[in-house]
């Protein structure tokens, strides 16, 4: 799967040799995330080569002349594919070489020393650990160090995950960003500017069928409130994720509406102009695919640049009466909507491919179809587009399980 890798901008710096060099801005899931040199990246793949061969994918070229804008422009277009291709290899994410210099950059960017210090990771129940750490721990890192703490058992790792949350008036909560294995926790608390950001630790599961592999273990347990949990699978949105209130253009353009996400659908509550409610549920077994984009700039052009204008929209192409339909949330919250989806689609994939390791399923591409082991099958199916310029309508016809990023 692409991680929500983008380069928004570029700034031409001084160096020490009077000349100029160019520093790109790296944000993922909308926050920024490091701040690097071409040469910086460039070193990099040369690194990641040398471990794993030419699998990797291309790596812009060097420009031994005086770029011009049209030349700049594009080669932060194609370093941001390459940090969006880059990660879709699990040996790439999982090697020393990759979150080394991921680690490296982030620390950089923010000025920040490798040292020890405390984090205080809250739990579901609003409690929360303190942990002592290094600076430049992983969220696998910090995630290995509080579960040890609270007893989970090390087993169940992954079904959890270390979140940015923020407690918002009369104690409302709200889930900004799941943190990637390669991002410090440290690092990313300290550079967001949002108010009241915490670190928390939650499930991270959209199934609720997974609940079962986790009664052995009294802290996972805990975690996921087992006194709720036989009267929770009866509620209708259990095991969902719910977002903030946001706009959506179905059935027509500027209707308020709340949704949730999981058990394989995405459910709205959508209130129309005259105040009505409707409550619609789109099933993902008839999404073909979707798509981030940036609506907006950036906050700050000439400041530290922490963050994009949460100007965000997710458009999923959705399948209703014979044909296909885009429909279009504008959410600051079109991320985690967006890993939402994912995280369903590869728990599905996970499950058929348990009841059925050989199983084969058809990929339809333009003009031919083709056969893919279920494995396979588990990447490209989303997209993110951080300029409205490069938005085009899906050209690849796809379907359950095997919708692809490509064309979109």
């Amino acid at each position: 799967m692409k991680t929500h890798f983008c380069i928004p901008v570029s700034q031409q710096r001084p160096d020490a040799l009077g000349g100029r060099y160019t520093l790109y801005s790296v944000y993922l899931d909308g926050f920024l995330f490091c701040k690097v040199r071409y040469s910086q990246l460039h070193r990099w793949n040369e690194q990641l080569r040398r471990v794993f061969g030419n699998g990797l994918p291309p790596f812009p070229p060097k420009f031994y002349l005086a770029m011009t804008p049209s030349m700049a422009n594009e080669r932060r277009d194609q370093l941001e594919q390459y940090l969006q291709n880059v990660t879709m290899d699990p040996n790439v994410l999982r090697s020393n070489v990759f979150t080394d210099f991921l680690k490296l950059v982030q620390l950089d960017a923010f000025s920040i020393p490798t040292k020890k210090a405390s984090l205080d990771i809250f739990l579901p129940d609003g409690r929360s650990v303190r942990v002592e750490i290094l600076t430049s721990d992983t969220a696998e890192r910090v995630l290995e160090v509080v579960s040890h703490k609270i007893g989970l058992c090390p087993e169940l790792l992954g079904y959890f995950g270390l979140f940015l949350i923020r407690f918002r008036k009369e104690g409302k909560l709200s889930v900004m960003k799941k943190l990637a294995d390669f991002e410090l926790p440290y690092v990313s608390l300290l550079s967001s500017e949002a108010e009241d950001c915490k670190v928390g630790l939650r499930k991270w599961y959209m199934d609720p069928a997974l609940d079962s592999m986790l009664m052995d273990c009294r802290a996972a347990v805990n975690l996921i409130y087992m006194q709720f949990l036989e009267l929770a699978r009866e509620v209708r949105h259990y095991g969902c994720m719910q977002l903030d209130p946001c706009v959506c253009d179905y059935p027509e353009p500027g209707c308020a509406a709340v949704i949730s996400i999981g058990n394989h659908q995405i459910s709205c509550r959508i209130t129309l102009p005259d105040a009505q409610t409707r409550d619609i549920t789109f099933q993902m077994s008839r999404v073909r695919c979707w798509q981030v984009t940036f609506l907006g700039t950036l906050l700050d052009m000439d400041g530290p640049q922490r963050t994009l204008s949460q100007d965000l929209e997710l458009r999923f192409q959705y399948s209703e009466g014979g044909r296909w339909q885009w429909f279009v949330v504008y959410t600051q919250q079109a991320f985690l909507l967006s890993s939402c989806l994912k995280k369903m689609v590869s728990e599905k994939m996970a499950k058929l491919a348990a009841e059925n390791p050989e199983m084969q399923i058809e990929v339809p591409e333009p003009g031919k179809s083709k056969k893919y082991n279920i494995q396979q099958s588990q990447k490209n199916y989303s997209s993110f587009l951080p300029r409205m310029n490069k938005i085009k309508t899906a050209e690849v016809d796809c379907v359950w399980g095997t919708t692809k990023e490509e064309g979109l």
